[in-house]
């Protein structure tokens, strides 16, 4: 069980005309959390950038079972639940910080590709300590 959560308040400016946090925000939250996950466990995207990697989003999911409104606190938990060194998948939770009630249920799917040429890679071999990082964060679904 994933003890990483990631807190974050949701911005006016992400409402839409009915004051509900619009769907489209849903999917950057779910990257500020992994992003941030990644870098609490030593694999930071940033180090990975400047060492010609990239991580690209191959798919994105959300289900809406909560509206989100402006100011409410979000408690976001991204869990690693598929990494092969090639490709992972993230499953998330985002639920209100008031209540604990559930409001967003989504995944993401992501490669590792070279910055320069867009080339798919392993970072089994060349980033170990990247690769060790996601492989003792990894949480198979069951």
């Amino acid at each position: 069980m994933c003890n990483y959560v990631f807190k974050r308040r949701a911005n006016y400016y992400e409402t839409d005309k009915m004051g509900i946090v619009h769907h489209t925000n849903y999917i950057r939250y779910f990257e500020e959390a992994r992003i941030d996950f990644m870098r609490s466990i030593g694999c930071s995207c940033k180090a990975l950038e400047e060492q010609n990697v990239m991580i690209p989003v191959v798919d994105a999911y959300a289900k809406y079972h909560k509206s989100v409104l402006f100011d409410d606190e979000m408690l976001i938990t991204p869990r690693l639940v598929k990494f092969n060194g090639a490709k992972m998948v993230f499953s998330y939770e985002i639920r209100l910080a008031e209540t604990g009630e559930l409001a967003v249920t989504g995944r993401t799917s992501h490669c590792f590709v070279t910055f320069d040429q867009r080339k798919p890679i392993s970072i089994k071999r060349k980033y170990p300590d990247e690769y060790q990082a996601m492989v003792g964060h990894l949480e198979p679904e069951e």
